[in-house]
């Protein structure tokens, strides 16, 4: 069964994704004023925000950052030349490298998780109601169709397919 969408579903869509960029926006402007392009910094909040058991190879972060692996590469060569990450041999395999925040790294990463905290608590809000809206409209539609089938209505889990 196609579904159809409306006006107020295209919006709500339009709305999340304008505030998303902005949020983005806000983050890339951030990270080019401490001297950094968007992905370093994506990549030195990978390495300090990696789960526990999870080991800092460069494997891992071009996974995270949805990137290439020789992409994730350069973008370590660069941040190991600005001193901010470095790398590690392995302590079981001396042939696995992996990767760590300096000093410098961390105080850089620190100040910018600060400032992105901050923003999302003014602009949170805000991205949150536009989330709302379209799974509202979503939940709005699903239960308008199942009234008229007779039918109840129930929240289906896990991810939805199609892109915003």
């Amino acid at each position: 069964m196609k579904k159809k969408l409306n006006s107020v579903d295209y919006q709500s869509l339009a709305e999340l994704r304008h505030q998303i960029r902005r949020f983005l926006h806000f983050s890339e402007q951030a990270a080019r004023n401490m001297g950094l392009e968007p992905r370093q910094h994506q990549l030195m909040l990978a390495i300090k925000g990696l789960p526990d058991g999870v080991r800092p190879r460069i494997g891992e972060f071009a996974e995270r950052l949805q990137i290439q692996h020789h992409s994730a590469v350069e973008l370590v060569d660069r941040l190991s030349r600005g001193g901010y990450v470095r790398r590690l041999a392995g302590a079981e395999d001396r042939r696995e490298v992996l990767v760590a925040l300096t000093p410098k790294g961390e105080q850089v990463l620190r100040a910018l998780s600060f400032d992105h905290r901050e923003e999302l608590r003014m602009q949170g809000p805000i991205l949150i109601a536009a989330l709302e809206r379209v799974m509202q409209v979503d939940e709005n539609a699903s239960g308008a169709r199942a009234e008229k089938s007779g039918e109840k209505t129930t929240r289906k889990a896990g991810p939805r397919h199609g892109r915003t």
